[in-house]
């Protein structure tokens, strides 16, 4: 049996299987991290901004598993969210140790990582070789 239908037999299916089992991992994982979360805002009975902001970073990565298991395929733009939301919260939780380089440096990344959503973004709306039938939304 030549090699590349051997690893079309067992190889796909073997690493799809690992896929899937990886992706209800990671999903398992971040309803935990939800969860505890929620139940540290509700012992303290206070909810903070950088509270709000982890929870949006896990909805992302939730919505990220969501795409990935839906096409088969991961956008780009979604990590680079969750990176800006978790400078933004990075700056809220630690602004008042922050010198002023490190602020303006913080927030230059994150502005950069927002051009970078920005170019990819019109990147695909103008350059892309996909035909509108085969584009899937994004």
């Amino acid at each position: 049996m030549p090699m590349h239908r051997l690893y079309k037999s067992f190889g796909l299916p073997t690493i799809a299987l690992f896929e899937h089992l990886i992706l209800i991992i990671i999903t398992l994982a971040t309803m935990v991290a939800i969860g505890q979360e929620v139940w540290l805002m509700i012992s303290n009975r206070h909810v903070a901004l950088a509270d709000l902001l982890l929870l949006f970073i896990y909805l992302e990565v939730l919505a990220m598993v969501a795409v990935y298991a839906a096409e088969g395929q991961l956008p780009v733009r979604m990590p680079i969210y969750i990176g800006i939301v978790a400078l933004a919260r990075y700056l809220i939780l630690d602004m008042k140790a922050m010198d002023d380089w490190r602020v303006l440096a913080i927030s230059a990344s994150a502005l950069l990582l927002a051009a970078t959503v920005v170019v990819i973004k019109v990147g695909q709306t103008y350059f892309s070789t996909e035909t509108e039938h085969n584009r899937a939304p994004r």
